[in-house]
């Protein structure tokens, strides 16, 4: 079984964003199956920031229901054991969103790919926005150069994910115009379909199927396939066969 809900961006609800992700994240927290679940936040693409992580614990934990624990990797203290307990006790793994590239390569470093992929087998909840929803995908359209960049001459580039859901998966596509040209340029050589998120939408697939969500009006998912031919996915509440989204 696999259960993913990858949210292309956007921000926690609250008073200063009254237009957020809470509909999306109530839905990873029902589809948890749990009366409190255990929800383990991963901080990495932010460098494992406290402040982010005070935001979840009370936004999850406070307004959601969950019991929220955090996975800092960048702790050396934190050992491998630690890690394979902290993913394996979780009934939802939520990622934070931030620098893709740098959080992929410390997750192979310190082995958290291995055990999320078994996870993912196991029928936890995997959740995340931005960085969050590209790393349960095959690829995604990164801005992390833009992380060391001095200045604007930075470009997107493709990062490999994990490849539970086998897209390449553009996040915050209503952001930037560059991203839709990026969707099409980062990878040529793969012929894998491309999936663009505008913030407040999601992807939720549930083992061979899957569905668009959104917490706001208007916004949309755009899908490239393996042709090249693109069209506008709506959001809606009934689930379609994995096949013919990849």
């Amino acid at each position: 079984m696999v259960r993913v809900v990858a949210i292309g961006g956007g921000e926690i609800s609250r008073p200063q964003h009254p237009e957020g992700t809470l509909e999306l994240d109530a839905e990873i927290v029902r589809i948890a199956a749990a009366r409190r679940p255990r929800l383990l936040f991963v901080p990495t693409a932010t460098g494992d920031d406290a402040g982010y992580v005070a935001i979840v614990k009370e936004y999850y934990g406070r307004r959601l229901g969950c019991d929220v624990d955090a996975l800092f990797l960048y702790d050396r203290a934190v050992r491998a054991a630690d890690i394979e307990r902290a993913i394996r006790s979780a009934d939802i793994i939520y990622v934070g969103g931030g620098n893709t590239l740098r959080m992929m390569k410390l997750w192979r470093r310190r082995g958290v790919d291995r055990h999320l992929v078994r996870a993912a087998r196991s029928g936890t909840v995997l959740a995340g926005i931005s960085a969050g929803a590209i790393c349960w995908c095959s690829y995604g359209v990164s801005d992390s150069r833009s992380f060391t960049s001095d200045d604007d001459s930075w470009d997107y580039i493709a990062v490999r994910g994990l490849g539970l859901i086998d897209v390449l998966l553009c996040p915050h596509l209503d952001a930037d115009p560059r991203r839709l040209d990026a969707m099409k340029s980062v990878a040529p050589r793969h012929r894998t379909t491309r999936l663009g998120l505008s913030d407040c939408t999601a992807l939720e697939v549930v083992d061979d199927r899957w569905r668009i969500l959104s917490s706001r009006n208007g916004s949309t998912a755009t899908v490239i396939n393996s042709a090249g031919v693109r069209r506008v996915l709506a959001p809606g509440s009934e689930f379609r066969p994995l096949s013919e989204l990849v």
